[in-house]
């Protein structure tokens, strides 16, 4: 029968779950050291931003590739990652302890999650497909987040009810462990890669000015 087929959607989905499963423990085992976790994400964003082409070929040699590749501008990304997150962090870990709960600690944690939010949230995928500067990555981020604004929201709504799922219970949390943050990065692909696209296909485009160099 086609259903059980390696060319049906049985097969297609059992495949597609080992890749996740093993970019996930990919991206777990090179993050280890903490320093290194924005180079496992712009690798592992290497490997979505392919999957959403379904061209993603062996999953561990090109994360493993990517890794080499994108060290150097994803540990620092990574590591002003960590420190966004932990301003907003302790924002509203000062709210809570803080006698009275100071509101100004709210509302500079809210603001603090939507300018991090609008930096970050296709910083990795930008530094998995580009080449450019630290800051220019986090101004494009920013950009793409901002000119997208609406769907940029319901990126950030499907990405919540993706969290709410996987911890909703054990079972569920078991999941979340063994494929959640490869998932999350799978769905900002989806998004990215359609903006991405369509920038490139803009005149006087980055991708433009290449294609017409190679074309040379």
């Amino acid at each position: 029968m086609k259903f059980f087929s390696v060319d049906g959607p049985l097969y297609r989905f059992i495949s597609r779950l080992w890749d996740m499963i093993k970019l996930n423990f990919l991206w777990l085992l090179f993050s280890l050291p903490i320093v290194t976790i924005g180079a496992a994400t712009v690798a592992a964003y290497s490997v979505t931003l392919k999957m959403v082409d379904e061209s993603e070929g062996y999953v561990g040699r090109q994360f493993v590739k990517a890794f080499k590749e994108n060290w150097k501008q994803g540990i620092p990304l990574g590591l002003l990652g960590l420190l966004a997150a932990y301003v907003i962090y302790l924002d509203f870990e000062l709210f809570n302890k803080l006698e009275n709960n100071p509101m100004i600690f709210l509302i500079a944690g809210i603001v603090a999650v939507f300018v991090f939010g609008v930096a970050f949230i296709y910083a990795f995928p930008l530094s998995a497909r580009y080449e450019n500067t630290l800051l220019e990555t986090l101004k494009n981020s920013a950009r793409i987040a901002t000119r997208y604004f609406v769907r940029t929201l319901f990126l950030a709504a499907v990405l919540a009810v993706e969290v709410v799922i996987g911890i909703f219970n054990t079972t569920t949390l078991f999941f979340a462990i063994l494929i959640g943050p490869a998932c999350l990065m799978l769905t900002i692909s989806g998004f990215a890669i359609y903006f991405f696209r369509e920038i490139e296909r803009e005149p006087g485009s980055v991708r433009e000015k290449e294609e017409e160099k190679e074309e040379e």
